[in-house]
């Protein structure tokens, strides 16, 4: 699968480690930055990511800051997205089952890494589970248009 990342500063070193453990899952990643702790802002990165969930260039994105707040509201202004922020394992289940959410956004200042890599593991492992989801799902997508 390929994946899409973006981070800012405040999410560079958790997205560096995200990566490493994709790699050692097999999946392909497309890194669209940022690429240093130098101070940056948020949307250009998770915009870049989005966008190519959006198109197809990837299957799913995951997207860090600090908070993981900033990052998700950026990633669900393109269209097409739904950028779930996630604080845990069962966030990241559920909204893979309930809500087809195509990205996933972390929090680098309250999600360590084992937890995050969990995360991960779950949130690319999890199937939707269609039927009365699907219903609300197309809700959702509705208000694109």
């Amino acid at each position: 699968m390929k994946i899409a990342l973006g981070c800012d500063h405040g999410g560079y070193a958790l997205k560096e480690q995200i990566k490493t453990w994709l790699g050692e899952m097999g999946h392909e990643c497309a890194d669209f930055g940022c690429h240093s702790t130098e101070s940056c802002d948020y949307p250009e990165f998770g915009a870049a990511a989005a966008k190519a969930v959006a198109s197809g260039e990837c299957e799913k994105g995951i997207v860090v800051c600090t908070t993981g707040i900033g990052i998700s509201i950026v990633a669900n202004k393109v269209k097409g997205i739904r950028c779930a922020h996630c604080a845990d394992c069962l966030q990241a289940q559920l909204t893979r089952q309930h809500n087809d959410a195509n990205m996933m956004a972390i929090g680098a200042g309250f999600t360590g890494p084992n937890m995050a890599k969990k995360m991960v593991e779950v949130f690319l492992t999890t199937e939707f589970e269609g039927g009365r989801h699907q219903r609300r799902v197309s809700g959702i997508m509705a208000l694109e248009e």
